[in-house]
């Protein structure tokens, strides 16, 4: 499955584990992950989570063994499989903390946006990827971006698809804190630890009042996800953009 769930103390780490692949994101991961999500929402005995990967890289977006090749029925499964995981960790009532180095792409990205913390390394680096092969931004991109940064910065990173380096995304608010790398896992276990010992009941409570801060909910955006998404992976730009990553070039968008 590559992603590990274990309890200890607790707190519970849940691990992405295909370092081989930048912890690329496979159906069998988000499907994977959905449950480690929702089991330590339901879990009394988890008290905080911490959601961490191995290797060098927190997730570089999807598995690309599988771009391009999708029919309608096919890509609205694979949109479903990545809004149930992030439903259940965004939707978590305890402490979450992301704890992130290397590449931080696409819908890893919405993972680490969906937390409520991000500690990062100082090689981390985040990447709205869609726009590169020709789709829209999916796993609640948006919503979380526009929560963070507002309408114009979140239309920028989103359109422009450009790299943002640690040192950046902490002056934008997107991460909490960066270290060097070597530190970041003791960093992250420390303080997710320290949130494992407050008062869980009241931290539930006080993410609930944040929820009914935002309109549209994170559910109703993610239908409108579902439906944009899923067309725009019909398209020749998708296929295009697609062909293009593998032969390592840039590809010719003909907007169609």
């Amino acid at each position: 499955m590559s992603a590990r769930y274990e309890l200890n103390d607790g707190l519970a780490t849940i691990t992405l584990d295909r370092p081989e692949k930048l912890n690329a994101l496979t159906v069998e991961m988000r499907e994977a992950l959905g449950s480690h999500f929702e089991t330590a929402a339901r879990d009394n005995a988890v008290r905080a989570v911490l959601l961490t990967a191995n290797g060098k890289a927190f997730c570089a977006s999807g598995d690309v063994s599988k771009m391009g090749d999708f029919d309608p029925h096919s890509a609205r499964e694979l949109l479903r499989l990545a809004h149930r995981m992030v439903r259940n960790l965004a939707n978590i009532e305890k402490p979450v903390v992301a704890s992130v180095r290397g590449a931080v792409a696409g819908i890893g990205w919405s993972l680490a946006m969906a937390c409520d913390a991000v500690i990062a390394s100082e090689t981390a680096r985040f990447t709205q990827v869609f726009r590169h092969v020709g789709v829209a931004p999916d796993g609640g991109a948006i919503y979380f971006l526009t929560q963070h940064l507002g309408l114009l910065r979140a239309k920028e990173l989103t359109l422009s698809g450009r790299r943002v380096e640690a040192s950046e995304a902490l002056a934008l608010g997107l991460v909490n804190r960066v270290v060097a790398d070597e530190q970041l896992d003791e960093t992250a276990l420390a303080y997710a630890r320290e949130l494992a010992s407050g008062p869980t009941f009241a931290y539930g409570t006080t993410k609930k009042l944040f929820k009914q801060m935002y309109q549209p909910t994170l559910e109703a955006y993610l239908d409108a996800e579902l439906w944009a998404q899923s067309t725009t992976l019909m398209t020749e730009d998708h296929r295009e953009g697609v062909q293009a990553f593998f032969d390592k070039r840039k590809p010719a968008f003909k907007g169609r």
